[in-house]
């Protein structure tokens, strides 16, 4: 997976990143189609379920991102892909107990996502601890291709084996994949944490990466554009799959292939982004994710006059290949600001923001989807994907440009 300009020990984190997002994926794919097809849910149970499964990153994430400043790395993220084993391996046994409910489902969820918490906020801080700073974007689009490939197949995937098999071959292979990334991680050095002096309350230093984020004329529209497009897509997400099996007639394996066109998208972003950064300013770079889910939506929307499932396979597409260049760049500028000593509280703040943010749309997309059904979803998410694009273009981003061969890097004045 890595190029040769990467270290050979990078490829141990790249494989074993592979392996859990594929197992993430698979489970997260499973979860609803069990919810609809076996509980017979709706938009509100599915939204509740997806609130839940979310609800970690928004609880845990600052005081995770503290954790990954003060202790080794690799031992929160093999702590965390432990937590998602055990979750996995019980929702195994429950699929094979055949007594499915929407609360098991969500408390195994639950903790299947404290896991990937632990796992997203230290993996930023190893990759840069791992490899040199004028690499990081190499390294970086190389960490999103394994997530790509697992978004790309996990749902296909998942799907199919649902139709064909079963629930709990699904969680079994699953569960199989976290197995290969906790080996995977073992082997791995330990890098230790970077110094942050004489530890402090818990609680100031959460807001010293807070503030960093918010004083930054860049980070500060980047975040704001991320959980406005987080609550927008789980406020899609939470009304697609009963509006794709009731009203677009699709049976669960469409509803896998068009879920994995989000993950063929992703893909292709990866492997495109560096040669858009060296085409176009990076600020422009940034920007394309934003408009990229505007048109995404707007193809899924045409879907209410005409249905059908290519368009619903093109916003996934859209919806993958457009904020997957936003993820690689701005991942990789928010490395190259951040002080070593802040990076995991900085990374933390990001993520309580964008995942923790997915609740609240899923909460909102299951209300939305009870009251007036599941096409007023789509509406609703076509406002907020409207807005989130209007930030960032407006926004000082627009002005960044590459650096001395570096991304990250402000222009001089």
């Amino acid at each position: 997976m890595p190029s040769q300009k990467l270290p050979r020990s990078f490829s141990n984190l790249a494989w074993s990143n592979l392996a859990a997002q594929s197992a993430e994926q698979l489970s997260l794919a499973a979860a609803p189609l069990v919810a609809v097809l076996a509980l017979n849910a709706g938009p509100g149970e599915v939204g509740v379920l997806a609130a839940i499964q979310t609800l970690p990153f928004l609880l845990l994430s600052l005081p995770l991102g503290v954790v990954a400043d003060r202790m080794p790395r690799r031992w929160i993220m093999l702590f965390g892909e432990t937590l998602r084993f055990v979750s996995l391996l019980a929702l195994m046994l429950l699929m094979l107990a055949s007594s499915p409910n929407i609360a098991a489902l969500s408390v195994l969820g639950f903790i299947g996502a404290v896991g990937t918490v632990g796992f997203s906020v230290a993996a930023p801080g190893m990759v840069a601890s791992m490899v040199r700073r004028e690499d990081l974007a190499q390294a970086n689009s190389r960490v999103e291709l394994a997530r790509s490939a697992a978004y790309a197949a996990g749902p296909a995937i998942a799907g199919a084996i649902v139709s064909w098999v079963g629930t709990s071959t699904v969680f079994g292979l699953a569960t199989a994949l976290s197995a290969t990334a906790i080996a995977l991680l073992l082997r791995l050095a330990n890098p230790p944490a970077a110094p942050i002096g004489k530890k402090r309350n818990v609680l100031h230093e959460v807001a010293e990466g807070a503030a960093f984020v918010m004083g930054s004329a860049l980070l500060r529209p980047i975040l704001a554009t991320g959980v406005i497009f987080n609550v927008s897509w789980f406020v899609l997400q939470a009304g697609y799959v009963p509006y794709a099996i009731h009203r677009l007639q699709l049976s669960p394996g469409a509803v896998g292939t068009t879920l994995s066109c989000y993950g063929v998208g992703m893909l292709a972003g990866a492997f495109c982004t560096s040669r858009i950064v060296r085409r176009i300013p990076l600020g422009r770079a940034i920007q394309l994710g934003p408009v990229a889910g505007v048109f995404a939506i707007a193809s899924l929307a045409a879907t209410l006059l005409l249905p059908s499932e290519w368009l619903a396979a093109i916003c996934f597409f859209l919806m993958g290949a457009g904020p997957m260049v936003w993820t690689i760049t701005t991942t990789t500028l928010r490395q190259n600001m951040t002080p070593d000593g802040m990076l995991g509280r900085v990374s933390a703040v990001f993520l309580t923001a964008n995942t923790g943010a997915r609740p609240l749309g899923a909460l909102l997309g299951g209300l939305v989807g009870a009251t007036w059904g599941e096409s007023a979803c789509i509406v609703v998410a076509l406002a907020g994907f409207l807005i989130q694009a209007a930030v960032i273009l407006f926004s000082e981003v627009a002005s960044l440009r590459e650096s001395d061969g570096r991304l990250g890097q402000r222009p001089a004045p």
